[in-house]
């Protein structure tokens, strides 16, 4: 097999799981899916380490991929993903092509150019211009951004229960679910709660089920911060298109917009207002799909 037919390796190392598929022409010789634990992509050694450690692990004994591409979560510039690349050529002779994991989502929906949007526990969209460079809006983190992911939206309905406590009114079905979700007795005590977080994002963004079952359950409140998650991303595709980025489909993945009708509902209306070309599209396939295309290309 190594000798007639290449081997293809896609690798999407998410947040919190890592996805590798490795296929030799239409055979798949490997398929795993684990955890992201100890995933360093700013440091590019060790990095590379982990992903040829993981390799060894996945690949059958004495097989070695002929081109290997990686979307990998929190590689977030073009240097940082240069500078990857070169530690991972250190341990394969082969081709090898290294970007931020959302780069992987239009490849993955079987498209040459689009805008990939991410809303899982963060938010991030990405596009290339027309010379091929990639270009990154968002994905700034639980504490200065990532609205419309499920930390932001937390923060965010946070901010909104404490501005009506400060109005003097009662407490409605989304100040309640979130003094439950953070096991506290009053809503000023919600900030000390943010605060204690050390995984910020994981720990903020856990409680945004609480948020949406306000929102059915009649919080007007809860409503308002839905809807401006969805504008925000919204803003992100328009963002792109504003730096030259073509943005006629939109290939949308995450956890949390996918899972939730009403912020999909509000992005794809925002989205309607603000870019009308643009077409957004669902992703169905697994993201590694798209590294796997990316490294077919190196071929």
């Amino acid at each position: 097999m190594q000798d007639s037919v290449p081997l293809v390796v896609g690798i999407d190392v998410g947040g919190t799981k890592t996805h590798v598929r490795a296929l030799a022409g239409d055979t798949l010789v490997a398929d795993r899916v684990r955890t992201s634990g100890g995933w360093r992509p700013h440091d590019p050694v060790a990095a590379a380490g982990w992903l040829a450690a993981l390799l060894a692990d996945t690949l059958p004994a004495g097989v070695r991929p002929s081109a290997l591409a990686v979307g990998g979560h929190d590689c977030e510039t073009p240097r940082q993903c240069e500078q990857l690349r070169t530690a991972l050529q250190l341990h394969f002779d082969a081709p090898a092509l290294v970007v931020g994991d959302a780069q992987l989502l239009v490849p993955a929906a079987g498209l040459d150019k689009g805008v990939g949007l991410v809303a899982g526990t963060g938010s991030v969209a990405v596009g290339r211009l027309a010379d091929g460079s990639p270009v990154q809006v968002g994905g700034w983190g639980a504490v200065l951004g990532d609205e419309g992911g499920a930390a932001g939206l937390v923060r965010e309905s946070v901010r909104a229960v404490w501005a009506a406590h400060d109005r003097g009114e009662e407490p409605d079905a989304l100040a309640l679910g979130l003094l439950s979700a953070f096991d506290v007795s009053e809503v000023p005590l919600l900030c000390a709660a943010l605060e204690r977080a050390t995984d910020i994002s994981a720990e903020w963004g856990r409680h945004a089920p609480a948020v949406f079952a306000a929102a059915e359950a009649g919080s007007s409140v809860a409503r308002t911060v839905i809807a401006e998650g969805g504008q925000a991303l919204a803003a992100l595709v328009s963002r792109l298109a504003t730096r030259g980025v073509t943005v006629d489909d939109v290939v949308v993945a995450g956890s949390t917009v996918l899972a939730q009708p009403a912020l999909y509902d509000a992005f794809v209306s925002s989205l309607a207002g603000a870019v009308p070309s643009a077409r957004p599209r669902p992703l169905r396939a697994p993201p590694v799909k798209g590294a796997v295309a990316m490294a077919r290309s190196l071929l």
